[in-house]
């Protein structure tokens, strides 16, 4: 089986508003390369952020006195830091300056997600989307109106416990399912699987940061080829291990 792996270019800055799936069915055909049924489209959540207004301006957070305490021997903006802990379900662990949290989506990152780089302006920043499988069902209907059946997914970087660098991954997903479960099958020689189930979605997000990158300015990647299992009701939520499963938490 062939896969192919392409970015959108194209795409001009996005402003709260901006409809993502027209935009990115133009861009691709500008491109040379029209979105095609069975694509897998993956959408890195900062413009999804953009479009649905997920920014904020630094100037107008008042941080509360917890916030200015705990940041000052740090030396780091306690504005940033507010706007962590109210995006944060709770804190997970603190090291330093680094704040660990669970977010309210149920997502365990670094800072709740929240970025500063290629927010637009100086002293803005960036929140995750409030509902990322919302934010792909939206995008690929704007496909099927396009005439296109395409899986969506949105994407965005995460750390990982045990191994340095960052990787992409999946933090919302629409028409596919985002597991495949190999638990039943039996191997070559007979072994039955009880326990091997790979996350399809985490493996496309990070094959598609191949051809994104953070200083790239494409934010969109297509992959075409990939077999995916057809699921009009799929959440990410299956791929958030319960807490009372977490070695680690």
């Amino acid at each position: 089986m062939a896969m192919q792996l392409f970015g959108v270019p194209g795409l001009p800055e996005i402003t709260p508003g901006s409809d993502l799936a027209t935009m990115i069915v133009e861009a691709a055909l500008a491109a040379g390369t029209p979105l095609d049924d069975g694509d897998v489209v993956v959408v890195t959540s900062k413009i999804v952020s953009k479009a649905e207004g997920r920014l904020v301006e630094l100037a107008d957070v008042q941080p509360s006195q917890f916030a200015i305490d705990w940041s000052t021997p740090w030396d780091k903006d306690p504005a940033v830091t507010e706007l962590v802990l109210r995006e944060a379900k709770r804190v997970v662990r603190q090291v330093g300056p680094i704040l660990i949290t669970e977010t309210h989506h149920g997502f365990v990152c670094a800072n709740s997600g929240i970025d500063q780089s290629s927010s637009g302006a100086h002293g803005r920043v960036v929140l995750l989307p409030l509902d990322s499988d919302a934010s792909a069902r939206r995008i690929r209907d704007g496909f099927a109106s396009a005439g296109v059946d395409a899986a969506v997914i949105v994407s965005d970087t995460f750390g990982r416990a045990w191994r340095e660098g960052q990787t992409d991954i999946a933090i919302g997903i629409a028409g596919m399912q985002p597991i495949t479960s190999y638990i039943g099958q039996v191997d070559p020689h007979g072994h039955e699987f009880r326990v091997q189930a790979l996350c399809t979605a985490d493996e496309l997000a990070g094959a598609a940061e191949l051809v994104k990158g953070n200083t790239s300015r494409v934010p969109v990647a297509v992959i075409r080829g990939h077999v995916w299992e057809r699921d009009d009701n799929a959440t990410i939520a299956p791929v958030l291990r319960d807490q009372s499963r977490d070695l680690f938490r």
